[in-house]
């Protein structure tokens, strides 16, 4: 069986996303984002890099990914998040939370990270720095109102439902 019906039959999908990925460095060091499992919801994206990136604590980059991405429509966006044994094990994480690819955005994916960690952080040529998920998108219509329906929380914020 192959990947791609093995993946659509999991997830009752018809098909697979097609995502447009075309290299942006004429080395062709860039690498396509990959699923490392069958069952990864995020496709790994890799350093391209011409030499060793040092990112010291405190510090914040723009890690070159050597990508850019057609999205096949305004429905869809790509989300990148951090991997979370680079998080966990060295401290680095998304200066921005988590970045958005717009869907008409047609310029090389950077990733923008930061060393929370107590330590150098030495990023290498391939090295897997992101992750990127992709998911329906909407644009509201935002109709303004005097008043809004009532719930049971009401203006309830920050931890007003409790711990337990």
């Amino acid at each position: 069986m192959s990947q791609e019906k093995s993946l659509s039959q999991m997830h009752g999908m018809s098909s697979l996303l097609e995502v447009q990925i075309k290299k942006v460095k004429p080395s062709g060091d860039a690498k396509i984002p990959q699923y490392s499992t069958p069952g990864a919801a995020g496709a790994d994206l890799h350093a391209c890099l011409d030499n060793d990136m040092v990112i010291k604590p405190g510090e914040r980059v723009a890690i070159p990914t050597g990508i850019a991405l057609e999205l096949p429509g305004a429905h869809v966006v790509g989300l990148v998040f951090a991997r979370s044994g680079l998080a966990s094990k060295k401290g680095l994480a998304l200066s921005n939370g988590v970045g958005v690819i717009d869907s008409d955005f047609r310029g090389e994916v950077k990733v923008l990270a930061i060393n929370l960690g107590r330590e150098d952080i030495v990023i290498q040529n391939g090295d897997r720095i992101a992750q990127i998920l992709f998911t329906n998108a909407f644009q509201a219509k935002f109709i303004e109102v005097l008043e809004l329906e009532d719930t049971l929380r009401g203006e309830g914020g920050f931890g007003s439902t409790g711990q337990k």
